[in-house]
């Protein structure tokens, strides 16, 4: 009997007949070996087990195919899972079925598909394709299936700074100079382009497992030199807890300070964990915003340095005219504390009471040096248990090297001969066996 799944996992064209029939062959196996009778429901979720087990299907597929949707493919990219929930649209995860190689996909879902809604897509998508920065989330694709239309970029795998704050907490001063500084480099290249981005946050900062640092979202992004051409020009654009004062006042002078100020405002987030102005609706932020000063940054933060503080008050500035001028130097402010961030991450090299130590370099050195470093390496005890309890347990079973001079070993000998010697003779012959030591020591 066919089932909804099974219906939709057919009608999506994602599994080839012979794994199909391979992956039917090893359900029967299965069914046979259950000791109750196995319902269709149960043989479902059997099948879905054994498919994402084949690699036929992810996921996302499965739980998508059990509600029977079979909807996966965009021109030739095949949908793999679900990234997020976007403004203007949902973003996807896809792999391109000829390629292999992973993306990200944005649609625009059809009932929000207005004349106006598509204009801004397909603007997003030309300033996209101007751009190719490494710090930039980067444009590959667009095209449309039916009523559907799609962007393609790269797939960034980690998570977004909102999302990471909340997971770890606030970063320290360091690592937050790193994140912030790369942004800046991105942006500083996007300025250079001529665009302005208007919607710089945490949520559109992606930080991936090595630390490399890529913005999104370049949807509200706007040429400086051609904001009249912009159907938005002229309206607030942008996230409330990090619009700047002149988007509010002004929204046709938005410049590259704009940005600065909102990444002022990230930076904030970074080190508090906390949005400059904290609750309130979206008319009490814009009022703040122009008129009032954030907490102070070490009342959530108190380890962070005052040249810090000034670095996020420079970028917070109100006024245009006297806030940090450019993201180039944003990034020459925060590189001191980036490197430090750098250094962190690398490996220490010096050993620790639970390390073991290193081996012995056995090569052509001279033998003094060996000598050297021999010394330098043994475990200082009197106890060789105790010492051998030291280190790890996986080296505690192997063979140790042990040094001994051989006028030592003569010496050892020696002794036990004359205390042989003692007990066994006379006291009348002692004298004679402590002479015949003696005379075994020169």
């Amino acid at each position: 009997m066919e089932t909804i799944f099974r219906k939709a996992a057919i009608a999506s064209g994602l599994i080839e007949p012979p794994q199909w029939d391979y992956c039917q062959r090893l359900l029967r196996f299965r069914c046979a070996t259950e000791e109750q009778p196995v319902s269709l429901d149960r043989q479902d979720e059997l099948l879905r087990s054994i498919l994402m087990e084949q690699g036929a299907i992810t996921a996302y597929q499965a739980a998508q195919l059990k509600e029977g949707q079979h909807k996966f493919k965009l021109g030739p990219y095949v949908i793999t899972d679900f990234i997020a929930q976007g403004g203007m649209g949902q973003v996807f995860k896809a792999v391109h079925h000829v390629m292999g190689r992973e993306c990200a996909v944005k649609v625009v879902p059809a009932r929000k598909a207005t004349p106006d809604a598509i204009a801004g897509f397909h603007r997003e998508i030309r300033l996209l394709a101007k751009l190719d920065c490494t710090y930039l989330v980067r444009a590959y694709d667009a095209g449309q299936d039916g009523v559907v239309h799609y962007l393609i970029t790269e797939y960034v795998p980690g998570m977004d700074l909102r999302r990471l704050i909340k997971a770890q907490g606030p970063l320290p001063q360091e690592q937050a100079a790193r994140i912030i500084m790369q942004a800046a480099m991105g942006l500083d290249y996007a300025h250079g382009q001529g665009i302005v981005h208007r919607d710089v946050k945490p949520g559109n900062i992606l930080v991936t497992p090595d630390g490399i640092v890529k913005v999104s979202d370049v949807g509200l992004a706007g040429f400086t030199a051609n904001l009249m051409d912009d159907p938005r020009a002229g309206k607030i654009v942008g996230t409330p807890d990090y619009l700047s004062p002149e988007q509010i006042r002004t929204p046709l002078e938005v410049g590259p300070v704009s940005d600065v100020y909102s990444l002022g405002c990230t930076l904030y987030y970074a080190i508090c964990g906390k949005v400059p102005f904290p609750g309130g609706d979206t008319a009490q932020k814009v009022r703040m915003h122009l008129e009032e000063t954030p907490f102070h940054p070490r009342r959530f933060a108190p380890n962070i340095s005052e040249e810090f503080v000034e670095i996020i008050a420079e970028m917070m500035d109100k006024n245009p005219n006297k806030r940090t001028q450019s993201c180039a130097e944003v990034v020459s402010r925060l590189e001191p504390w980036a490197m430090q961030s750098a250094a962190l991450h690398q490996p220490r090299m010096s050993r620790g009471p639970w390390s073991a130590p290193p081996l012995p370099q056995l090569d052509s050195e001279s033998t003094a040096t060996r000598e050297d470093n021999l010394q330098e390496t043994s475990i200082q005890s009197n106890d060789s248990n105790q010492a051998n309890e030291l280190l790890p347990e996986n080296l505690q079973s192997m063979p140790q090297l042990v040094f001994v001079t051989p006028i030592k070993e003569r010496n050892s000998a020696s002794m036990l001969i004359a205390l042989t010697i003692a007990i066994l003779l006379p006291p009348a012959l002692l004298v004679g066996a402590i002479v015949g030591y003696l005379i075994a020591l020169r």
